[in-house]
């Protein structure tokens, strides 16, 4: 099985292109024991989390600059203020339930590390950190981060290898949703079809089949007209119903890219969203490689929404980035660093530009709240709240 490569990205490294030949030749013989078929959301699943070879399970940089060898920078690299300011937030959730923390997902270890010290610069340090990851590279990324950055603070995280039964507190996911494997769909003028993937000249390549039931029942609800392209996000709304059995009291702080229902499936989106990462460049060639670039979807905030409040959660907010950010107190931090030092207070104000800038990050990316027992307004959401349009 050759892995496809293709000529605008820049060439791996031997042992990366071994590594991912060894996941394609898994991949391929799910295809073949699935009768030459497998299912997009499958072949997503085991780019990103195969064992060992996975894009997120295995051992290559994905977090950071370009001269870092990382794939793509997060909100937390560019600045320290995104978690001094998402610390306002969760401070107030847990002093709202109880004094726990849970981020789902935590990258390299950067917002982990500047949560604890913004939460002990309120006085308002959980009495645990708890951090689901399933990487052990990254485990080990996200220790030597926090314990270079705050020490005195290790001994308060914990790691998880699943969600706890039950949960009171904040949970925290920031660039998680997205990467959730999704299921490719087509409408077509004969009726709903699922993509996958097949082989065909030794190669991955597309192919469609008749939608199973339970995709034509979720996609029944969706505002499209065939001939159209997409794709739906089953995993992340599951994920978030999940937390209607196991958070007790407290909030959900989803942050992520996405839209709401009836702009995701807009007639001009006909395509969908899946693009891939690798080196700082997005590209759309999802079998390129297999297991050394990032695979992402856009979310489906109303679909968020729906599962949350189907499993007994409130939805408490739902904004832009930008709007987020600035109603915490960015601004107000972003001066403070400018007053103490304004050679850093102007390297910051880059990062906070591309933070809340509509053209970058602030509106592209959405903050969703979900939570139960949470009786006062959150100030992430007091101005610019769009949960009207979900």
């Amino acid at each position: 099985m050759a892995a496809t490569s293709t000529s605008n990205l820049p060439e791996p490294a031997d042992a990366a292109k071994e590594s991912s030949r060894e996941l394609s030749r898994r991949i391929a013989a799910e295809i073949d024991a699935g009768g030459g078929w497998l299912s997009f959301a499958r072949y997503m699943e085991l780019a990103l989390h195969c064992p060992g070879l996975g894009y997120y399970g295995g051992g290559a940089q994905k977090f950071g600059a370009r001269d870092e060898g990382g794939d793509f920078v997060t909100a937390p690299e560019l600045t320290p203020l995104f978690g001094q300011t998402l610390g306002v937030q969760v401070g107030q959730v847990m002093a709202a339930s109880e004094p726990a923390l849970l981020e789902v997902g935590a990258g390299s270890g950067r917002l982990a590390a500047d949560l604890l010290s913004a939460l002990a610069a309120q006085g308002r340090l959980p009495d645990r950190y708890l951090i689901l990851e399933l990487s052990g590279e990254l485990r080990a990324r996200q220790r030597d981060t926090i314990a270079a950055a705050s020490p005195g603070l290790l001994d308060r995280v914990a790691w998880l290898d699943r969600l706890p039964e039950a949960f009171s507190g904040c949970v925290v996911a920031n660039e998680l949703l997205d990467a959730m494997p999704v299921h490719a769909l087509a409408w077509r003028e004969e009726g709903l079809r699922e993509r996958g993937v097949t082989i065909a000249d030794d190669r991955f390549a597309w192919s469609e089949r008749p939608a199973p039931g339970y995709l034509a029942q979720a996609a029944g609800a969706l505002p499209v007209v065939a001939p159209y392209e997409s794709e739906i996000g089953l995993a992340a709304a599951g994920w978030v119903a999940e937390w209607g059995r196991r958070l007790e009291r407290g909030a959900l702080l989803l942050l992520d890219y996405g839209l709401p229902r009836h702009e995701y499936y807009h007639p001009g989106r006909n395509g969908g969203t899946l693009r891939c990462h690798y080196r700082h460049r997005a590209h759309d060639e999802l079998f390129a490689w297999p297991g050394l670039s990032d695979i992402t979807a856009h979310v489906d905030f109303t679909a968020v929404a729906e599962a949350g409040h189907g499993a007994g959660l409130e939805v408490l907010g739902y904004t832009s980035q930008a709007s987020f950010l600035i109603n915490l107190g960015l601004g107000e931090l972003l001066a403070a660093r400018r007053a103490a030092d304004e050679s850093s207070g102007l390297r910051a104000a880059g990062a906070v530009q591309m933070l809340i800038s509509p053209n970058e990050m602030g509106e592209l990316f959405k903050v969703i709240a979900l939570g139960r027992g949470i009786t006062e307004p959150l100030r992430g959401f007091v101005r610019g709240d769009r949960t009207h349009t979900l």
